[in-house]
């Protein structure tokens, strides 16, 4: 970590950019990696997507706007089904891909996934509320959450979910006491802990020990959950369950996760006769939101858990359970792009002699805080022209009053770039509008698709009456 005197975000000032980053051979150029299927440049210079123009949107929509190229996001979705159906047919006849709605999910989203044969995971009472209007069949919803509501497990049970995942001890007891009640049977999982820290940041990682989520296969924790819910008729255990963290790019960890849920697979069914029928590997599988990420396609991630679950499974000696997983970012991530319109900018002259032009956004950490939050990586493009001038080192920031509002650190964008210009910034589909706000009372941004030259509101524009429709005052 680079140290400087006044702060963790001058730390740059000492050697500008990072060292990925390299000045682009044509600064107009889009790496097809990080842009939707459809992206691309049209006439005259002005970016497309779904055969809808960026300058149209940004004129009808206003801006920022999240844009939503349906028909990547469909086609990212398909892939993953249709890459571990097939990884799996031989196994145990296929596998379930649940969506992770928590990267983003809106009704005509659930829609979306459900015409293309994925189920649903949801994490609180409000995800589980969008799927059910959307009507995704409840069976093929599932509830996660470490705090689960008392409301939260009423509306699961009532519906119907096809599983609730248990994340605690004491949930045991109030799941049963809550199924007995409505004289059903809740089927669960267990959340284990497996003690395995994939290599990603400190907050996405959740399998490690000391971290809120799961229950701990080291000290024992999981297998007497496991035991507690077996002697209670009002609940129906289905299976284990893990999820090592995010943004992952090899499958290593994954391996050692599935050593040890098979061995406690096997434990179960050695020490109480029962055979679980199913197991699930979470999610957490890589985008690249950076030229030097490179993530897995689909079909190599299932083939190499195939193999995996294939191997501890026959060395266990049991019958692979039915196997699911948990895409979300993976399939929502690189289907969007949001769209900013440039207002301020200033160049500024660095300690180290370089210069940084600070390039300011009508949009900010209230849209996208995943770079004050994770200090994560994106690039951006101008996308409303191509330029013929140079590029320079830009950081893109927003208008809010922190001076950590910063969407993207580092990026070379044309030197001419300026007021009134659209800059777009991709790989934004996952966590941006779910985790946004109305920081500085900065309405939230609109959620649009794009497909076949149309576009459609999926998710309006806040206004300022809606900032004060809560306001009591």
């Amino acid at each position: 970590m680079r140290a400087h005197e006044a702060g963790v975000l001058h730390a740059e000032a000492l050697a500008p950019g990072p060292a990925w980053l390299r000045p682009p051979e044509d600064v107009n150029a889009l790496l097809p990696k990080l842009w939707p299927a459809t992206a691309h440049r049209g006439e005259p210079g002005v970016l497309q997507v779904g055969g809808v123009s960026v300058t149209d949107l940004a004129a009808t929509h206003g801006t920022p706007v999240y844009v939503i190229d349906e028909q990547d996001f469909r086609a990212r979705a398909r892939a993953f089904r249709d890459a571990f159906e097939r990884a799996f047919a031989d196994l145990c006849g296929g596998a379930d891909v649940y969506y992770a709605g928590k990267a983003f999910i809106c009704v005509e989203v659930a829609r979306w996934i459900a015409a293309e044969g994925l189920r649903l995971d949801t994490c609180s009472g409000g995800e589980m509320l969008v799927g059910l209007r959307a009507g995704v069949d409840p069976a093929r919803m599932g509830l996660h959450g470490n705090n689960k509501t008392d409301a939260e497990l009423a509306r699961a049970l009532d519906a119907g979910l096809g599983r609730i995942v248990v994340d605690s001890a004491e949930e045991v007891s109030r799941i049963a006491e809550a199924a007995a009640a409505r004289h059903v049977r809740a089927p669960v999982m267990v959340r284990v802990n497996v003690g395995v820290e994939a290599h990603t940041h400190e907050f996405l990682a959740t399998a490690h020990e000391d971290q809120k989520f799961g229950l701990s296969l080291a000290d024992g924790v999981a297998a007497g959950v496991v035991a507690d819910i077996l002697r209670r008729p009002e609940l129906r255990l289905t299976g284990l369950h893990a999820h090592i963290g995010s943004q992952i790019f090899d499958t290593a960890a994954f391996d050692v996760t599935i050593r040890r849920l098979v061995a406690l697979h096997a434990e179960v069914g050695r020490e109480h006769g029962v055979v679980l029928p199913e197991m699930d590997l979470g999610g957490g599988f890589g985008v690249a939101y950076i030229s030097s990420h490179h993530p897995l396609a689909p079909e190599e991630i299932a083939g190499r858990l195939a193999e995996a679950v294939r191997s501890e499974c026959r060395a266990a000696r049991v019958e692979v359970p039915r196997i699911s997983i948990e895409p979300g970012r993976a399939i929502a991530g690189p289907s969007t792009f949001t769209l900013y319109r440039v207002g301020t900018v200033k160049p500024v002259r660095l300690d180290g002699g370089g210069v940084r032009t600070y390039v300011s956004v009508d949009g900010g950490m209230s849209d996208n805080v995943r770079t004050a939050m994770y200090d994560a990586d994106y690039s951006c493009a101008l996308v409303s022209r191509v330029s013929a001038s140079p590029p320079v080192l830009a950081r893109v920031v927003g208008k809010h009053c922190e001076s950590g509002d910063i969407i993207v650190r580092d990026e070379f964008l044309p030197a001419d770039v300026g007021r009134g210009d659209l800059l777009a910034v991709p790989v934004t589909g996952a966590y941006c509008r779910s985790l946004s706000s109305q920081y500085n009372h900065t309405p939230r941004p609109a959620v649009v698709s794009v497909r076949d030259g149309r576009a459609a509101v999926l998710v309006r524009r806040e206004s300022e009456d809606d900032l004060l429709a809560l306001d009591a005052g």
